[in-house]
């Protein structure tokens, strides 16, 4: 996709809503505070030299953060944000609001990747690899607990890319590998 050295990118991994502590309350005071120190860690990111942001456009992490990257173009018109999307239905089974949450950062965004026309049961895992293997720094809202985003840690861990740990309640965003 890009020559690393040139631009640094950043890649988002995090949970759904079913593990975050907010659920689907984004009106949460823990969301809000949480979505504080996101934005908080993307601006240190964009004064680190941080350009591009890839998102794999789930519910949850995925979205929010893709969500604070748009909203932060107001400020830092040159951040890009680029969707890298599992497959074309990605969204289908999804409420009504949820499709047009998605949709709206879809048609914002500066570039929508599909690693697949067809959903498969390997096909999330593609993803994860992708925005891996295209970023210089993973972003990673996670808490410890087992699943994709663990894997998705241990993957860019490997390949050694560095992953920046934000955790979803209150606390210290720390250095994960």
């Amino acid at each position: 996709m890009k020559n690393k050295s040139v631009c640094k990118a950043c890649a988002f991994t995090g949970h759904r809503p079913s593990k975050l502590p907010w659920g689907y309350d984004e009106k949460a005071a823990t969301c809000m505070e949480f979505k504080f120190r996101l934005r908080e860690s993307l601006e240190y990111l964009i004064g680190k030299g941080y350009v591009d942001f890839l998102s794999g456009g789930a519910l949850g992490f995925d979205l929010m953060a893709a969500e604070m990257v748009l909203s932060l173009r107001e400020k830092y018109p040159w951040i890009r944000l680029i969707m890298v999307l599992p497959f074309d239905g990605q969204a289908d089974q999804w409420s009504q609001e949820q499709r047009k949450r998605w949709l709206g950062v879809i048609e914002a965004s500066d570039k929508v990747v599909h690693i697949s026309h067809e959903y498969d049961k390997g096909v999330f895992f593609r993803r994860n690899h992708f925005l891996v293997e295209n970023a210089n720094l993973l972003l990673a809202a996670y808490d410890g607990q087992p699943g994709g985003t663990a894997g998705t840690v241990a993957y860019a861990r490997r390949h050694g890319v560095k992953v920046l740990r934000i955790a979803p309640l209150k606390g210290v965003i720390c250095a994960a590998g």
